[in-house]
Order: C-alpha cells, then sequence, then structure tokens
C-alpha cells in the first residue's frame, strides 16, 4: 500500500527527484530503475522540469503531484488516499480530481481514497462507502446512493447543495397521507405497501433542490405546490439557488428558472411527486431503498 498525506509529508531539504526516490533508496533499489521509475513517474504527472526544484519552491498543487509521485514509483497493489486535496484552493482542487481521476484510469491500480467533501467523492469514486460515527451505512456507485439513499444520513450527505427534509405523520391505510405543517399531500402509490409494514407513525419526507421547482414545470406529470417565502437567491449563471422560508421550515430549491423575486416575496413551490423520498422518523431508514 503506497499512502498520499493531507500535508504531502515532503522533505524540504530534498529535491523532487529525491523525494520521489527516496522510499525505492531505502529498498536498495537499483539507482538505474530509480532514475527510470521517477522518470516515467514524473511523465505522468507533467512535473519533468520540477525534478531540481525544492519543496519550497513548489505551489501546492505540484507539491501534491510529487507526494503522488512518490507513492506511484513504488507500482503499489493498492493507493490510500487520506483527503489529499483539502489544503489546495478550489481551483487547485477541482484541477487535482481530474488528474486524479485521469491518474486511476491510466494506471488502473485500486485506490482508496478518504474525504469529507461529497462533490470528490461523486467525481472520483467508482464505489463510494458513506461513513458514519464508525459504522458503513451504505456502499454502492455513487448515483446508486444520490438516487436511492437507505438512510437518511446519506441521503442528507450526498448531493449537493443537501437535500430538503419536512418531518410529518402519515395517515390512512388504502390511500396514505402524508401530512406536517408546510405541507399536506397523498403519497403516490409506491410508498403504500412499505407503509403497511412500517410500525412508525411519524416519517421525515425528503425533497432534493432540483426537484424542488419555484416556477410550475411543464414536463412534469405529478406535481404539489405549497406556499413559501424567498429569503435569499444565489444566479449561478446557468442555474439559481433559491434559498426559502415555509412555516418555520428553512428550504432550498434549485432551478433553471430565475424568477423576478427578491427578500421576502411569496413564492409557490411545486415538488415533484416521482422524485421525493420517505424516511422513517426514529430509525432514519428510507421505506423505499433496499441496504446494500
Amino acid at each position: 500500500i503506497a499512502m498520499v498525506f493531507q500535508n504531502y509529508a515532503l522533505y524540504p531539504h530534498m529535491t523532487v527527484d529525491e523525494n520521489m526516490a527516496f522510499g525505492l533508496k531505502l529498498r536498495k533499489m537499483d539507482k538505474d530503475e530509480r532514475k527510470k521509475r521517477v522518470k516515467e513517474a514524473a511523465e505522468v504527472l507533467g512535473i519533468e522540469k520540477l525534478l531540481g526544484r525544492k519543496p519550497k519552491a513548489l505551489s501546492g498543487g505540484q507539491r501534491q503531484r510529487v507526494a503522488l509521485g512518490r507513492a506511484i514509483v513504488r507500482n503499489p497493489d493498492c493507493f490510500l488516499f487520506d483527503e489529499p486535496l483539502s489544503n489546495l484552493d478550489a481551483k487547485m482542487r477541482v484541477q487535482m480530481r481530474t488528474e486524479i481521476r485521469r491518474l486511476n484510469l491510466e494506471i488502473k491500480t485500486t485506490m482508496i481514497y478518504v474525504t469529507h467533501d461529497q462533490v470528490e467523492a461523486m467525481t472520483l469514486g467508482d464505489r463510494l462507502a458513506v461513513m458514519h460515527e464508525g459504522r458503513i451505512l451504505q456502499i454502492g456507485t455513487p448515483m446508486e446512493l444520490y438516487h436511492n439513499p437507505v438512510v437518511k444520513f446519506v441521503a442528507s450527505f450526498i448531493g449537493s447543495p443537501a437535500m430538503n427534509f419536512i418531518e410529518g405523520t402519515v395517515s390512512g391505510d388504502d390511500k396514505p397521507k402524508f401530512e406536517s405543517e408546510q405541507v399536506s399531500f397523498d403519497l403516490p402509490e409506491r410508498f403504500r405497501h412499505p407503509l403497511s409494514e412500517s410500525s412508525e407513525s411519524e416519517f421525515v419526507l425528503g425533497v432534493r433542490p432540483e426537484d424542488l421547482h419555484v416556477a410550475d414545470p411543464e414536463h412534469i406529470d405529478e406535481t404539489i405546490q405549497f406556499d413559501s417565502e424567498l429569503d435569499v437567491s444565489e444566479p449561478l449563471g446557468n442555474e439559481v439557488i433559491y434559498h426559502l422560508l415555509c412555516k418555520g421550515n428553512k428550504l432550498v430549491a434549485r432551478d433553471t428558472a430565475n424568477i423576478d423575486a427578491s427578500h421576502g416575496d411569496k413564492l409557490s413551490l411545486h415538488v415533484n411527486l416521482n422524485k421525493i423520498h420517505l424516511f422513517e422518523g426514529k430509525s432514519g431508514s428510507s421505506l423505499l431503498a433496499e441496504a446494500k
């Protein structure tokens, strides 16, 4: 296993070349073979011209490439990344995410990547394991965890902005109805059987920001509507993030519609019923997803 650390862990008195080759030198590898491996790794990472420099003469992104190179030259069976991008600025993190993903595709070696950043997890991972308080809650592909979270914690962690949650109760057997201070509506048919097997009476409705619309979506068949108040809007060019207040509950909508509204204005929200989630109030388990 070759490890890549959060703080680079480079020797300041050694050059890039010496840092990358140091582990091989300790293993008493032949000098020519060491040079060959360092040269190959430097070409993969695009740092051939930096081999004579010392770490203090490198940027954060360049230091991280050297740390990657030091791991690559060992030809390990597995890489272990411990939050390697957390010390970089936002622009460099995006660039290095791409570099690490490309590296993974090129060298085809298993990489275990530890991160608190769900964007890194979604963009880099082939399979994700979401952990909470020392327990793995769910394992699957990024899109499996996004579309089918088995518990509320996974639903809240995967996705940016995070999923909206509304606490309420469910009544009725043949035609179950979700009721809360913010909204009341008949649940889709797919929830009827799971609800009949649940012993809980309190539930949490989950709606992703992209499934909460400030304008009536013409392309969606099943929607419900309720009122809210605009707190803050964040125009991002191709879309707008709306921060809303709804009877004491904070909600976030992510919509391409850029409506003419300001702080305090009343807005009518439309929820895509095909995409809603329902979690048990106490256990946090999803009524629809099966644990994997």
